[in-house]
């Protein structure tokens, strides 16, 4: 690289030729291996005299290759040594998006899935995350046997495969338009598989003999402990008289939980 004036010593650490001192002499030429050399400055220079460190600018000054004390030396006096430090290399800031994760000393695994975490470390992000959202929607009328108590499915199922046997399965449903025809409860269950993990959910009292329109809404977070794909279905039943699910469309969905 091409240079205006003298090219920078980067990190060059240099010992001068030792100097003889003169009588009443206060300035001296620096060189090393004969060869004349020129400090950035005074201050990056370590000078011992008598076996003291002097200060640069106040104890000696620095004009090419020739370095003056501030008061003439006498004989008796000791040039322990000169050390050239070299020049100071300022690096500046980085451009943006210059500075690559192999570039960095922070602990752990470094990659596309990791973030930086205040205790200088690479770490996955914590859990609780979605992982995958499933929905199921059911728009046809259903009916049970009153005073049977046999459950019926609703039309709500929906499968998931979990990606890790750690995760949990939220199950979220709405079921709109629940209505009846005289004195009735209503039980639903949850189901997963051929298992009933839930059962009753709600055991609603609908009133006397009215026709009335009620939404059910329920959440459930479930432990399947499995990566095998599995089905949730939703069914329900009524106590002493007939019980519909309206047409209204009913909503089932899944979420996988990251453990």
């Amino acid at each position: 690289m091409a240079y205006i004036g003298r090219e920078p010593q980067i990190g060059n650490f240099q010992v001068c030729d030792a100097i003889s001192v003169v009588n009443n002499q206060a300035a001296y030429t620096m060189q090393v291996s004969s060869v004349n050399v020129i400090p950035e400055t005074a201050n990056h220079c370590l000078v011992s005299l008598n076996g003291i460190l002097q200060a640069p600018g106040s104890s000696f000054t620095v004009a090419g290759s020739t370095i003056t004390f501030a008061s003439a030396l006498v004989t008796n006096d000791v040039i322990n040594f000169i050390q050239i430090l070299g020049s100071v290399l300022d690096l500046g800031v980085p451009s943006d998006d210059t500075v690559s994760i192999a570039k960095l000393t922070a602990t752990g695994t470094k990659n596309s899935t990791t973030f930086l975490r205040g205790d200088n470390t690479f770490a996955a992000a914590g859990g609780g995350k979605v992982l995958q959202v499933l929905n199921d929607t059911a728009t046809s009328a259903v009916a049970t046997t009153a005073g049977t108590g046999t459950f019926v499915d609703t039309g709500l199922s929906q499968a998931i495969t979990p990606s890790a046997t750690s995760s949990k399965i939220l199950c979220i449903g709405s079921i709109f338009h629940i209505r009846k025809n005289g004195d009735t409860s209503v039980n639903f269950r949850l189901i997963r598989g051929s298992t009933t993990i839930i059962t009753p959910m709600g055991n609603y009292d609908t009133g006397d003999g009215q026709q009335l329109t009620e939404v059910f809404n329920f959440q459930f977070l479930d432990t399947p402990s499995t990566t095998n794909a599995t089905t949730y279905k939703i069914s329900f039943s009524s106590g002493n008289a007939n019980l519909g699910m309206d047409t209204c469309p009913a909503q089932f969905t899944l979420m996988e939980i990251g453990a």
